[in-house]
């Protein structure tokens, strides 16, 4: 950490990691939707508070930036969840075939 300060790589860091979340966060709504459909919201909805009360905590602003955006990036999969429906309604998505 002291490297990144030292160099003030501080912004690149925190855009790097929100770029990372996002790239893991993506294909994992996806994987969710499929097998669990929107039930599992509430899952999301736990890690972004969790995310949240980290932030609040922690007393280092990279530290703390870090899981805010972990945090909002929960919060926005609850939406993105939601929002896949629609999109494997339309047939854009595969939808998960009942046995």
């Amino acid at each position: 950490m002291e490297f990144i300060q030292e160099f003030n790589l501080t912004g690149i860091f925190i855009g790097v990691y929100t770029f990372f979340i996002i790239g893991i966060f993506h294909p994992v709504v996806i994987k969710c939707e499929y097998h669990f459909g929107v039930r599992c919201w509430w899952i999301f909805l736990l890690l972004g508070i969790g995310g949240i009360i980290a932030s609040l905590i922690i007393n280092n602003v990279l530290w703390s930036s870090l899981w805010s955006i972990f945090a909002v990036s929960s919060f926005w999969s609850i939406l993105e969840l939601f929002h896949q429906r629609r999109r494997v309604q339309k047939g854009w998505f595969p939808k998960k075939k009942k046995k």
